[in-house]
């Protein structure tokens, strides 16, 4: 086994806010003389940059089974037997000292498969970084929307299985309990928090034997940083304020019908908002809408989004449950302030004497703010 070595494992690598905090961690420790690799689950398309240290765990096929698996039977994270079995062949040859977790869930691995191994290697040093609270849940992801605490002693009936990962059947007293057993018990293992409110959550957890540090995440502020904007011409608004809402994927727990009713509050002779980020039926819904809300599909362009982001006047991030949001890190290191409800650990993640907090669910109140910053 060798101490310099680093595993890193997660969902994705390269893009999105979870990729890109791993391609961080990958080069930070390659410029301190570490060997990385990083595997991940899903989209081979990574940044040039990346394919240096990246690890393929599953192909778009295994991906749509263990999709499939999920959605009729509940046991996320329990299919890609083969698929892991590969992977845990490469990673024992490659026998790090250092095992670096990320997101588990994403239909690309089997997670009491990983920690029959992890725990087959109790010399070996291991970090988890949660993003979000699937680890100790029986189901979901996010609990704040329905304010469940189930969680804290035993998973059952859940609420959520129209949620990700979505399953026609219930099957979370038994995830709780697989998942307590596998995840619970290594013996040197360290969870990483990106916020206060989620270390608090996971000493409230299974996960509470296991020592919790919190580690904000931060983002490149090269990339990510104040830059002149030709986005607003582009697009034919250079003399309106623009208010700019980002996310991976878009619901009404993200906030997509608060901006809707948003942008009835506002005049739209002298506002525009643009949300980055939604899918092709949702762009189409927004264009057949009574509104004046420019809908834009996904980028996984750094630059593109900097470029946005340097544009608006105000990000605004009306989540109903997150952890520690990436994207108002992005927006404040690009100089645009943010106003985002307060609920998870948002609040510790805006610095800008400009940016606001709002009570969840408030639109009123986010207009106001708006209006009010002439």
């Amino acid at each position: 086994m060798d101490k310099r070595r680093l595993l890193i494992i997660n969902e994705y690598f390269g893009y999105t806010s979870t990729g890109r905090i791993a391609l961080d961690i990958a080069r930070e420790y390659d410029e301190d003389g570490y060997e990385v690799r990083v595997a991940y689950g899903r989209k081979p398309e990574i940044p040039p940059e990346a394919e240096k240290y990246a690890y393929l765990i599953s192909g778009k096929i295994n991906v749509y089974l263990h999709g499939i698996y999920t959605r009729l039977t509940d046991k996320h994270g329990l299919a890609s037997r083969a698929a892991t079995r590969r992977f845990i062949k490469w990673a024992e040859e490659f026998n790090p000292g250092l095992l670096w977790l990320h997101n588990l869930h994403g239909y690309y691995i089997n997670y009491e498969m990983l920690f029959d191994w992890i725990k087959s290697r109790p010399q070996m040093k291991v970090k988890w970084t949660l993003h979000d609270c699937w680890t100790f849940t029986g189901h979901c992801a996010h609990f704040i929307y329905i304010g469940c605490d189930k969680w804290k002693t035993q998973c059952e009936h859940c609420p959520q299985l129209d949620q990700y990962p979505k399953s026609m059947r219930d099957n979370s007293y038994d995830n709780y309990q697989r998942k307590k057993k596998a995840f619970t018990g290594v013996e040197d293992l360290t969870i990483v928090t990106p916020s206060v409110w989620l270390s608090n959550m996971v000493k409230e957890s299974f996960l509470a034997e296991y020592p919790v540090e919190v580690v904000c995440n931060t983002v490149d502020r090269e990339a990510f940083k104040p830059a002149c904007s030709s986005f607003k011409d582009n697009n034919g608004f250079a003399d309106k304020k623009m208010i700019l809402g980002v996310a991976n994927v878009w619901n009404d727990r993200k906030g997509l019908g608060d901006f809707i009713k948003l942008d009835n509050m506002l005049d739209p002779e002298h506002y525009q908002i643009v949300l980055v980020g939604l899918d092709k039926e949702q762009i189409e819904n927004l264009s057949q809408k009574d509104c004046h809300i420019l809908p834009l599909s996904r980028t996984n362009n750094v630059s593109e989004l900097v470029e946005i982001y340097n544009a608006a006047d105000y990000f605004v991030n009306m989540t109903y449950e997150d952890t520690f949001p990436t994207v108002n890190l992005e927006a404040e290191a690009c100089g645009t302030p943010v106003i985002t409800y307060d609920v998870g650990g948002c609040a510790e993640t805006i610095s800008l004497e400009e940016s606001r907090l709002v009570e969840r669910g408030n639109v009123a109140a986010v207009a106001e703010v708006i209006k009010n910053e002439q």
